[in-house]
Order: C-alpha cells, then sequence, then structure tokens
C-alpha cells in the first residue's frame, strides 16, 4: 500500500456515524478553543428518523481514510425546500474535517460533489451542517477563541485547502460580540423611548405555558422578515415543533421578547445560554461527570455569555424610526434580561455582511465583529 492511499468511503451505519463524529478529536487535539459537541445530540442531528430536515433532504455522509486511518469527513445534501424556492440545482456540502493535507480535502469534495452531481445538482454550496437554519459557513477570521454554540470552528487552513480545491466565496457571515457592561448610547435610548411613548408599541417575554403558539408567531414574523435574505429557507411545522421544545428546555421565558405594533406581532428577538460552557471538557460525554453538569445547568439556565440565534422584523416595518424602535426595543429588553442575571457578553450571529440596516444598528450598539464565516460555492 502507498505511503499515501487515501481513500473516501459512504456511512452505512450506526458505527460509522460514530466514526464520522470522531474524526475532528484528532485533528484539534491542540486546539484549547475547540469544544467537542454532545455525541448524543449529534447522532440526533444525523438521525433521519429524529431530525425533520430529512422530510425535505436527502444526505450522503463521507469519511476520508489515509493508510485505513480516518483523517476527514464531509456530507452531502439536497434540500427540496432550497431547490423549490430557487430552482438553482445547486446543492450543498457540511461537516467539513480534515487534516492539512489537500489530497485528502480533495478527495472529500470529489466524493461529495459526485454524490451531488449524480443526482442532477450543477452547482455545490456550503458549508452547511445540514440546513442555512443550522451552522453555517467555514470560519475565516476570529480562531482565537471558542465558539458560541451552535456555530462552527476550524483551523486556518481550511480557507486555503478549501479555495485550492477550487470553490469561491458565495457570501461571508459575521458573529458580532457585544460586552455589557457597556451601556446602550444615549441616542438609541431616545430613540427607543420616543416610540414607546407614542403608544403603539409593546414588548412582551414568551408564555411558555403556550409555547407552541407563541413559537408559530415568532416564526410567521421570522419567515416574513427574512424571506428576501440571501439563501433563506422557511422552517417546516415539524422543525417547528422541534424548535419550541428545544426551547421550553433551554431557556428562561424572559429570554425571548415579542413586540407588537399597534397590537399586532412585528418582531421578535430569541436568545440561549451559551451551551458550548456547558459542554467544555466533558469531551462529548455526558457520563460520568457531563449528567449532573447539564442538569444543573439546565435547572438555572445560565451562562456567562449567550446567543442571540434569530430576531426579525416584519419587512413593512424596517424602514425608518419605527424599525429602530423594535429592533432597539428586543434587543435592550433582552439584554437587561441577561445581564440582571450576570451574563459578561451576548453574541448576535449569524448577520449577512450586506444586512447593513442590522449591522448599522449592532455597531451604533456597541458590538464588534469578532468571527466571520464563508459560504463557498462551485460548479459541478
Amino acid at each position: 500500500m502507498s505511503a499515501n492511499t487515501i481513500t473516501v468511503r459512504p456511512v452505512l451505519n450506526k458505527a460509522d456515524k460514530i466514526t464520522f463524529l470522531k474524526v475532528p478529536f484528532e485533528i484539534y487535539a491542540k486546539d484549547k478553543n475547540w469544544i467537542a459537541p454532545l455525541f448524543l445530540e449529534r447522532l440526533e442531528h444525523l438521525d433521519p428518523k429524529k431530525n425533520p430536515y430529512f422530510e425535505h433532504a436527502d444526505a450522503q455522509l463521507f469519511i476520508a481514510e489515509k493508510n485505513g486511518k480516518p483523517v476527514g469527513r464531509i456530507s452531502a445534501q439536497i434540500d427540496r425546500l432550497h431547490l423549490e424556492r430557487y430552482n438553482d440545482d445547486c446543492g450543498q456540502f457540511g461537516f467539513l474535517e480534515s487534516i492539512d493535507d489537500a489530497h485528502v480535502f480533495a478527495a472529500l469534495f470529489s466524493a461529495a460533489e459526485d454524490w451531488l452531481h449524480g443526482k442532477g445538482m450543477k452547482h455545490m454550496r456550503g458549508p452547511f451542517s445540514f440546513s442555512i437554519n443550522d451552522e453555517s459557513g467555514l470560519l475565516i477570521d476570529g480562531f482565537d477563541t471558542p465558539p458560541n454554540s451552535f456555530m462552527g470552528h476550524a483551523l486556518p487552513y481550511y480557507q486555503k485547502q478549501t479555495e485550492a480545491a477550487g470553490f469561491k466565496k458565495a457570501k461571508d457571515l459575521h458573529a458580532y460580540i457585544r460586552d455589557m457592561k457597556t451601556p446602550l448610547p444615549a441616542v438609541l435610548e431616545r430613540i427607543y423611548k420616543r416610540g414607546l411613548a407614542t403608544g403603539n408599541v409593546t414588548i412582551r417575554c414568551m408564555n411558555k405555558s403556550d409555547i407552541q403558539n407563541e413559537i408559530k408567531i415568532v416564526i410567521d414574523i421570522f419567515n416574513d422578515a427574512w424571506s428576501n435574505n440571501w439563501g433563506y429557507v422557511p422552517f417546516t411545522e415539524k422543525e417547528l415543533a422541534m424548535l419550541a421544545k428545544n426551547l421550553k428546555m433551554l431557556v428562561a421565558k424572559e429570554a425571548v421578547q415579542i413586540a407588537f405594533y399597534k397590537g399586532e406581532p412585528a418582531a421578535f428577538i430569541i436568545s440561549m445560554p451559551n451551551l458550548n460552557e456547558w459542554f467544555s471538557g466533558l469531551n462529548g460525554k455526558l457520563l460520568p461527570k457531563g449528567l449532573p453538569r447539564m442538569i444543573g445547568k439546565l435547572i438555572t439556565k445560565k451562562s456567562k455569555s449567550i446567543r442571540v440565534p434569530l430576531m426579525g422584523v416584519r419587512q413593512h416595518l424596517q424602514d425608518g424610526t419605527l424599525g429602530s424602535v423594535l429592533s432597539i426595543g428586543v434587543i435592550k429588553t433582552v439584554y437587561e434580561f441577561h445581564k440582571a442575571r450576570g451574563v459578561e457578553e451576548v453574541e448576535m450571529s449569524w448577520i449577512l455582511e450586506d444586512n447593513t440596516r442590522m449591522r448599522h444598528i449592532l455597531e451604533a450598539s456597541g458590538s464588534r465583529i469578532y468571527k466571520t464565516y464563508r459560504v463557498y460555492e462551485k460548479s459541478l
């Protein structure tokens, strides 16, 4: 056997999935900023019987081996909701991990490309693991800090190897961070107070006893607010139900705020604990010491940092002072709740590079970009 024999094989069973999930451990063994995700959660994410993504998508996982040793992985997937919306013959890839070896990267990309091409796709975009509503983009800046919940991590060579394989930038996604000690600028406070003075804007927290209907309100706003955003794909009913279940378990009711304009739902914000604080040091396992820690964290729902993964304002209300009032209002309300509980930092992620309206509000409030993720594309 050649000293450089590289093979790529499909994942066919649960044992293969476990091997697939173990690939990053050696790659990041010396990287103090990588945090292993929980095996049980990731196995469910890969399971067509448990992840509602698979009701509108097909996927194939691959493992790359060098001289019989797993050294890389990738997924190839086709989202029918994306194809119905964009009619662009574009498949996706995700879960990209590899040692720093151009041949391994090339073999992984080739396997994903061949699978997608065989199913009639003409373009490939990613990484998405699996959907744009999941972990998205390849980290290209901000390697010096750990990722927040459901945000990716990578090593600097990933960008070089991906681009060497012929991929070009499709879009950059930014993660903003804000020190909770930083007060909201006076000008934003004045805008918000003037908006409240009209009596037309009210804000309340989520009613967890009616969470299914609450999430329907939130996602109805999301689907309107985000519908013109690059790459947008709507949530399905079962994905909604899963989101409601997870939020009920993971967050306090005040972590979700809904704004109303003249009594109608107009804007929302969802915040969540930085679960990677909880997972750090567990090496992906709940036993023996992880389960008691997780139970304690779930009871208090506290962490030193949080992430805002979803926020939106209805399109017809976004422009002008009213849009600012609604955005500032939900941000301010959720910030004040978490600050009172001892949260030190908040991450807003991800934000499209060309979402200038939201970027201006975040930067005016004292937030700064601290990580950038890139989505790549390639013609097949």
